[in-house]
């Protein structure tokens, strides 16, 4: 009983301090695919921030830049991620984009 106890204060104490962090996806669709790219984003190329939790800034910038990967590069061109954390909702790392321009998985459109 007491190793009971002492589990769920461990794992109530450990979730006490996870923030929310508010993650943003922009997508630029390949041309002619805006209906397929932005499905995911209920037919928009702006999508409802997602809210996951995240102790700290830094690995609410982890999560945000996991969002980057695009497994649709004949649909999506790019996508723009940014994230807020916390009850203030601060930008993380100044409201950057965590998606590098040059990634593999980006540009991949048929021309």
């Amino acid at each position: 009983m007491v190793k009971l106890f002492i589990a769920a204060v461990v794992f109530i104490s450990a979730n006490a301090f996870a923030e929310k962090c508010m993650i943003s996806v922009t997508r630029e669709a390949c041309p002619g695919q805006e209906k397929e790219s932005y499905a995911k984003c209920d037919g928009n190329a702006v999508c409802k921030p997602k809210e996951v939790e995240a102790k700290t800034e830094k690995e609410c910038a982890k999560k945000a830049t996991k969002e980057c990967e695009n497994a649709r590069v004949e649909v999506t061109k790019t996508k723009t991620i940014t994230a807020t954390f916390g009850e203030k909702a601060t930008p993380v790392e100044g409201g950057k984009n965590f998606c590098a321009a040059d990634r593999s998985d980006f540009n991949g459109c048929k021309k």
